[in-house]
Parts: C-alpha cells; structure tokens; sequence
C-alpha cells in the first residue's frame, strides 16, 4: 500500500518501512512482526530508484524508520552521508560476513541471470555474449540500470572483469537490437508475453516466482559469471521509533523472517535457512570491487549513452 505523508504523519506511533520489492514479501514480514511485537507496519514499496527520490524529497521532515534496498550501493552512499544508525542484530550471527556491517545488513540476496522464454524458438543461450547471436536480433531486453540498481551492479561486474570488452559486448548488444526497458519488471513481461525471447541481467526471484506459476521461461546464469544482489536493510538515524526499527531488523533475521524471504524465491541473508533455488556459493560470480560512486555514474552515463537515453 502506499502511503501519503499525510497518513503517515497521523500514524504516528506505527513504524514506517521504505522497500524495494518484492511487495507480497514486505506485506507478510509486516504482518508477521505486528503479530508477534503488535507494533503497526507501514509500508512503502517501490523501485529502489523510487524509495531513494523519496527518502531525498523528505530530508527536511523524515518519515522512514527503515529502509530495505534492492543495491548494496545505496546503504554505502546513505553511511557515507552519515544517515543511518549503527545496528548489528543477534540475529545475523549466520549471515556471511560479506553481506553485514555495522550499519547495515542483507535482508536477502538475489542474483542476476539471462531469463529466456522456452518457447521462443532460440537456442538456449549459456553466455551473455550468445545474445549478441543472430537468432537473438531484435528479440532481447535489458532493465535501465538507472532504474534497477542491481542491473547497473551487473555492469560494473562485467566491467570489472572484461575491461573495454564488456562494452564491445554492450556495443553488440545494441547493434543486435537489444532495447533498454524500464525496471526489471518491465523488460521482463515482453519475455513472459513471448514477443520478446530473453532478458540480459534481470532478477531472479521474481522468475522463479513466475516459473512456479506455470510460465514458460528459465533462469540462466551465465558460465562466464554474473553478479548477486543484496538487498540491504537499515534504520535511519532520523526515525524516531529506533527500538521499534531494531526489533523489526531482528525479525526479518529471525527464523520466521527468514523463511518468508525464501518463499519469496530470495536467498536468505543466513545460511542456515533453505533457500528454494540456487545459492550464491552455486553461481560463478564475477569480481565486485568498485570504486564508489563516481565509478556508478560514469558506467550508467556511458551505457544510457549508447542505449539513447
């Protein structure tokens, strides 16, 4: 549900959560933590692009108690800027230590894939580089990466490993027809629809949630290596209902929390909890190491360069 400011502002004593999808997931951790604390939830979800133009519009007068990501990159920026409280629940003993800090931890991880409709008519495609194939001109999406951070994770990965190859790669791409949708959501229901045959970069778990609905498309991570996508998961040194966000961390860490993230075809962020799909320790990830900020917005302002945008 979203929620005006005015709503919020009445309900004053409920605990205001800022999330990136997945919205059945936010709804039943809500639910969850008011059952068993009868602490009131309010959510606002939207793309992560969304949340941060909101979470910035509201900087004189702020709502949010915490805030859960789809970009490790945004609670980076936000520590930076010396936004968020410090806060490491008991609960995340068992989650890897790359995926915490002191700040801020891991809600869940998602990966990035080729998600390719099996009915297309097209090989399956392994690499990233066989949609850059004939059989795939004019058949391919990719999410905008200003709108999707974990679609601009994927890029500096591949720039990170591959150098000036990766954009030969991108160039290809453009040159096969590959056409930049909006969020992920949008450049993967052409593929669900069939007029389109394959996503390069999309998120997972919103595919495996379609494939257990019957759809004809399949998850592929690339042999060469892709990227995973924590979904950070802070309390804001704003809010004003800090025990509250700390107890509501603690649940999305808990048993119970945990286990509605995998339902949610997420990873869980501990490692003790089964997952329904593969895990990070299962993909051949690419190397993750950038250079902060200023890294993002050069990669983002070449490719939305060469996609004309």
């Amino acid at each position: 549900m979203i929620l005006t400011s005015a709503m919020m502002i009445n309900d004053a004593q409920a605990l205001t959560v800022y999330t990136a999808g997945p919205g059945s997931l936010s709804k039943s951790l809500a639910t969850g933590f008011e059952k068993q604390t009868g602490i009131k939830v309010n959510i606002f979800q939207a793309t992560t692009g969304k949340v941060m133009a909101r979470l910035e519009a509201e900087q004189a007068n702020p709502q949010a108690d915490v805030l859960i990501s789809a970009s490790w990159d945004t609670a980076e920026d936000l520590q930076h800027r010396g936004w968020l409280l410090p806060y490491e629940s008991a609960n995340a003993a068992k989650v890897p230590e790359q995926f915490k800090t002191a700040n801020y931890v891991a809600q869940g991880i998602s990966a990035l894939g080729i998600v390719w409709n099996t009915k297309s008519g097209t090989p399956e495609p392994k690499t990233w580089q066989d949609l850059t194939a004939p059989a795939f001109k004019d058949k391919v999406t990719t999410p905008d990466p200003a709108l999707s951070g974990a679609s601009l994770d994927l890029l500096i990965g591949l720039q990170n490993s591959e150098g000036e190859k990766a954009w030969q790669l991108f160039d290809q791409l453009k040159a096969n027809g590959m056409v930049m949708s909006g969020p992920n959501a949008q450049a993967v229901t052409p593929v669900l629809q069939g007029a389109k045959a394959a996503v390069f970069g999309a998120v997972d778990y919103v595919t495996y949630n379609n494939i257990a609905q019957g759809e004809s498309v399949k998850v592929i991570f690339p042999e060469n290596g892709t990227v995973v996508a924590p979904r950070p998961m802070m309390i804001l040194k704003s809010s004003q209902h800090a025990d509250d966000a700390k107890k509501f961390v603690d649940y999305v860490l808990s048993d119970e929390g945990q286990e509605q993230v995998a339902k949610a075809w997420l990873m869980p962020a501990r490692t003790d909890i089964k997952a329904q799909r593969p895990l990070f320790t299962e993909i051949k990830l690419l190397p993750a190491n950038s250079d902060g900020s200023s890294e993002r917005s050069a990669v983002l302002k070449r490719f939305g360069a060469l996609f004309g945008q």
